[in-house]
């Protein structure tokens, strides 16, 4: 999807934030909503990639306190050509990762502990290789900037529902204040899952050229994908606007927030990987030049996960059920 369509799906975003605004207040209230989309643009230009990081508790880990990781990242960042992201750990069980940051000299990456358990090297390489493609491809902005507004959108409804139907300058009613609290988020959702799906198929395609594998990552998407199902996310379900910057959707989908999916459907990203596992040459489906991820200035240390520092919710390379889904034929557990 090119960046003139992203800036129009930007634009409905914030057109729909001023068709509630003018639900709520008349004219005025259209103006007023327009001014704090304008500011909030502006801020999330500038912020809302610590926002989201701090929505999640994220801690900031460099090479001293966790090396293995922070060292996977730094060499996948060389191979992409990219500036060194700030690499973040998510104290969370749920297995999942995003990406953020304004462009990629301000880029982040977050990374669960429910993930660092559950994957092994190769597919770690492959998620963290994803992120980074966000990153190259300039998503993590138009990402972040829509969460933040879809996320205001929703938040304008909610006081729609409450205030609107009380004031004389509520131009439709309760009439149009019901349209406010039910369409616009469901509107916006809509916008969200348009932004994200073809930018999910995007970063799959670059992440597997990045780490050289695209069975590394079709593996994790199937793990992570039943891992997310089993393992509920309380922060992503209090802030629902967010859930398309993660790699697998972490909403459970019990509620209408979940409505509307805002990443393709696992399956279908996982055959489109192995199908350009597939036509790629060089050994065992290796990228393009053969330049595979067990290269020449990869870490292949064992025991990876193993910090210096406060330690996360357990060591990497433990053991792993039998029914976690992974895919017949993949690589075991680092260490």
């Amino acid at each position: 999807m090119n960046y003139f369509r992203t800036a129009l799906l930007l634009a409905a975003l914030t057109a729909l934030f001023m068709g509630v605004g003018y639900l709520i207040g008349g004219q005025s209230g259209m103006v007023i909503a327009f001014v704090i989309a304008a500011a909030m643009n502006v801020f999330s230009y500038w912020n809302a990639d610590r926002l989201v990081l701090s929505m999640y508790h994220a801690v900031e880990v460099d090479a001293r306190s966790h090396p293995e990781f922070y060292g996977l990242v730094q060499t996948l960042a060389q191979r992409a050509n990219l500036p060194m992201p700030r690499v973040y750990i998510i104290d969370e069980p749920q297995p999942n990762a995003f990406a953020t940051g304004r462009n990629p000299q301000n880029a982040a990456v977050a990374a669960t502990t429910g993930l660092l358990r559950l994957l092994s090297r190769e597919e770690v390489a492959g998620v963290m290789a994803h992120e980074l493609a966000h990153v190259k491809n300039h998503d993590t902005l138009i990402m972040t900037i829509t969460a933040t507004i879809a996320g205001a959108i929703s938040m304008l409804a909610n006081f729609a529902f409450f205030f609107g139907g009380n004031r004389e300058n509520n131009q439709a009613g309760w009439l149009g204040t019901l349209v406010a609290m039910i369409v616009a988020p469901l509107a916006a959702m809509l916008v969200q899952m348009a932004i994200s799906r073809t930018r999910e198929y995007a970063a799959d395609r670059m992440g597997a050229e990045i780490c050289g594998e695209p069975e590394w990552l079709a593996s994790a998407l199937e793990k992570l994908a039943v891992g997310a199902h089993r393992i509920p996310n309380a922060s992503a379900e209090a802030n629902p606007a967010t859930a398309h910057m993660f790699i697998i959707n972490p909403l459970s989908g019990q509620r209408m927030d979940n409505l509307f999916s805002t990443h393709p459907n696992t399956e279908n990203r996982v055959a489109a990987l192995m199908e350009l596992a597939g036509r790629w040459s060089g050994p065992r489906g290796g990228a393009p030049h053969g330049q595979g991820f067990a290269q020449p200035g990869f870490p292949q240390q064992q025991g990876f996960g193993r910090s210096t520092g406060p330690a996360p919710s357990g060591p990497w390379g433990q053991a792993r059920p039998q029914d976690d889904g992974r895919r017949p034929g993949s690589r075991g557990p680092w260490g």
